[in-house]
């Protein structure tokens, strides 16, 4: 394994593709007080599909970050938790939001001006018969 975030082996890289997947994060803290069934998870998430949380449960499941637990019976009933690595992440997780909470109106109000300056850039460049870009 290397240590430059540029290529495709490096660990820092697995770690940041793994966080930046909007849901994956969100899966992982909604299961963080304890075993979810999928049906309870959307709730306590809101707005991700059955099929988007599949799978993300999936993916979570694939880099050993959930276990899925299987209940026999009628009807069969299946439950995901953190396994110990999914649990190394919620202190990361948690940070990120920290930050997002601290500077989350900062970095809306410069998306705001961007957007703001990208029609003024536009209109001017209508006005001079330019290409808009």
């Amino acid at each position: 394994m290397t240590t430059d975030a540029f290529l495709a082996d490096c660990r820092a890289r697995l770690a940041l593709d793994l966080l930046s997947n909007t849901w994956n994060a969100v899966v992982l803290w909604a299961l963080r007080d304890g075993p979810k069934r999928p049906v309870e998870l959307r709730e306590r998430i809101g707005g991700i599909s059955s099929k988007v949380l599949t799978e993300t449960l999936r993916r979570l499941q694939f880099n050993g970050l959930v276990d899925r637990h299987a209940h026999p019976g009628a009807p069969p009933r299946v439950e995901y938790q953190l396994t110990a690595l999914g649990r190394t992440l919620l202190a990361p997780i948690d940070a990120v939001g920290a930050w997002a909470f601290e500077h989350g109106d900062e970095v809306m109000a410069a998306q705001e001006a961007e957007c703001r300056g990208a029609r003024t850039r536009s209109r001017t460049a209508i006005i001079r018969g330019e290409s808009p870009r």
